[in-house]
């Protein structure tokens, strides 16, 4: 086997990678010294700003296979055909906790999906729950910050956590999820995934539904109880991690089977719930599930910095046949996340190899910037229109238009005869065996009982009392016979 040369980052050969160069034997070390100097710099500059949430994550390559014809609801040309296979990369996450966080711990998932289709990138970035805490995004940055660790003690609070969730009460549906059996899953493949958001589907004929994504996980549902979790977060910080690589090492795929709910979008206005409220999800009666086809995860990245923390997403990146919605949360998203990586990746980062369409070269006038590398011919010109053949527009929008009407301004969303921010959390609460329930209610104790204030204790007690007085008087004599101890 030839023996590789080590080389500078200008491919020069280096001839000694274990000394130093120095003015003699036992003199200072030289200036000149290029390979010290080089190395020494591209160390200190290894380590890119981490993600602001979803920072721990874990990811792996696969495809999607199409199972079932949906070509009635979508023209989007990578689901046209049963059988048809689109490579994918698949990124998860905890959302609090930092780059060094552990893997099982009480949060929720971050689930998000990039096809890379013949007609560019999908990112389809969900979470493993099927609402969320907040239902519009000038919330978001405010309840990030409750959740993250204080910056006087550095830790995370329970007093800043649920003073948040007191004057939220849009968010008791999400609290019961996460404080549920599933808020710590076993591993990334024992968990389901979600769109959680509202997106359109377009078909051919223009006809436009939204639609909601469930990832079922074909290994199972299971979870871990949080003195399950605590035993393991000691034993290997890295268990999901661990977990998902070494189950596709052994040849043991993970897969997920996708199913939507279909809501004709004629039918939003009259829904009993707001179809566009993220704290909220759509009964199974009302609209049941149909299969698209699986998910399936069969190659480990090479490089963990490179493919997965350098892996970007956008719910912007959509394909024809599919676009945006109404949901507050989702219109958010569709800025927030592109400039998250825009800071932390640079103004190029979709040329980095997991970012790079597949099926074709991005074609458009974006010129120049930090780590470019896209360029055209000598005679490309970098603006349009032009005479000159360059890229032009297809006149073919990517999705229906959405209907707008109204004075501008700041607006509550449009009230449903179902909507309030209790009713389903108290639905999920009913659904729960008796066994779910005295998890639930231990987990929502442990940590409202370390509140040091007791109006921020009484406000969340009073939200799980609308979601059901059963669900409210546990918490509440469950928390009381904690803090008298």
């Amino acid at each position: 086997m030839t023996q590789r040369v080590l080389t500078t980052e200008s491919g020069a050969p280096v001839a000694d990678n274990q000394n130093s160069a120095t003015a003699g034997a036992g003199g200072p070390i030289l200036l000149q010294d290029g390979h010290l100097l080089e190395k020494l710099a591209r160390f200190n500059r290894e380590r890119i700003p981490e993600r602001v949430v979803h920072a721990r994550g874990s990811g792996a390559y696969g495809y999607f296979e199409v199972t079932d014809d949906v070509t009635a609801y979508t023209r989007a040309d990578f689901l046209s055909e049963v059988g048809r296979r689109t490579e994918t990369f698949l990124r998860f996450s905890t959302v609090a906790d930092s780059l060094g966080g552990a893997d099982a711990v009480r949060d929720p998932r971050g689930f998000a999906v990039k096809f890379y289709t013949n007609e560019g990138n999908y990112d389809l970035v969900g979470n493993n729950t099927p609402v969320f805490f907040i239902k519009d995004p000038i919330k978001f940055p405010d309840f990030i910050h409750s959740q993250k660790r204080d910056p006087f003690t550095g830790r995370q609070e329970p007093d800043n956590v649920w003073d948040f969730w007191a004057n939220s009460p849009e968010a008791t549906h999400q609290v019961t999820w996460l404080m549920g059996d599933r808020g710590i899953p076993a591993s990334y493949r024992h968990m389901n995934g979600f769109g959680s958001h509202t997106y359109q589907w377009t078909n051919a004929a223009g006809e436009a539904h939204f639609v909601k994504y469930h990832f079922k996980t074909n290994q199972g549902v299971r979870s871990l109880s949080a003195e399950q979790a605590a035993e393991l977060v000691g034993k290997d910080a890295n268990s999901h991690q661990t977990d998902l690589l070494q189950s596709i090492e052994r040849g043991m795929n993970p897969s997920w089977t996708l199913y939507v709910q279909l809501m004709p979008a004629a039918e939003a206005a009259d829904y009993r719930f707001n179809p566009f409220d993220v704290t909220k999800v759509w009964p199974h009666a009302d609209y049941p599930l149909q299969r698209v086809g699986r998910l399936v995860l069969d190659r480990n990245p090479d490089n963990v910095f490179a493919e997965v923390e350098q892996a970007a997403f956008s719910p912007n990146n959509f394909v024809p046949g599919i676009g945006p919605s109404p949901d507050k949360m989702l219109q958010g998203r569709l800025f927030a996340y592109a400039d998250a990586q825009r800071y932390r990746l640079g103004i190029n980062h979709t040329q980095l190899p997991v970012n790079a369409p597949r099926a074709a070269t991005a074609d458009n006038y974006g010129r120049d910037g930090l780590h470019a590398t896209r360029y055209g011919s000598r005679h490309d010109k970098n603006y349009e229109p032009n005479s000159y053949a360059g890229p032009a527009q297809t006149d073919a929008p990517l999705s229906a238009p959405l209907p707008v009407q109204g004075w501008t301004g700041t607006h509550e969303a449009p009230a449903h005869s179902k909507d309030d921010d209790f009713f389903q959390a108290g639905e999920l609460y009913r659904l729960m065996s008796a066994e779910e329930k005295d998890r639930l209610i231990a987990n929502i104790a442990g940590g409202l009982s370390q509140v040091s204030r007791d109006d921020v204790i009484e406000k969340n007690i009073a939200h799980f009392h609308a979601a059901d007085p059963e669900y409210g008087k546990r918490v509440e004599e469950a928390v009381r016979a904690l803090r008298e101890d």
